[in-house]
């Protein structure tokens, strides 16, 4: 399985903001090794956020993004204490599931 997620969720007056950084490859499949051969296809397709068993983010990231990404998005609603949820599913059927608190 994958390294674990890195995730700060920081409630500001009504705002909590979040910060991802999710450790995967992200190799789209047109890239070639050095003899030539095509790397396979390995990325994240659904990254899902909830607070409080309530979907805050739900996105589809496809082929474009870059290795190792970062991602940041506000909500509102999250309470100190609350428990964020971050799931991501690739294409290969790999998924990591990892939790933080609000501060």
């Amino acid at each position: 399985m994958s390294d674990p997620m890195r995730i700060r969720a920081v409630r500001s007056k009504d705002i909590v903001e979040i910060k991802l950084m999710i450790k995967h490859p992200m190799e789209s499949g047109l890239r070639r090794d050095m003899s030539g051969k095509r790397v396979p296809a390995n990325f994240i397709e659904t990254l899902v956020v909830r607070c409080k068993d309530k979907v805050v983010l739900d996105a589809y990231l496809g082929m474009a993004v870059s290795e190792n990404p970062f991602i940041t998005f506000n909500f509102e609603g999250g309470q100190v204490g609350d428990v964020i949820e971050v799931t991501w599913t690739d294409n290969l059927h790999a998924s990591r599931t990892d939790t933080a608190q609000i501060a």
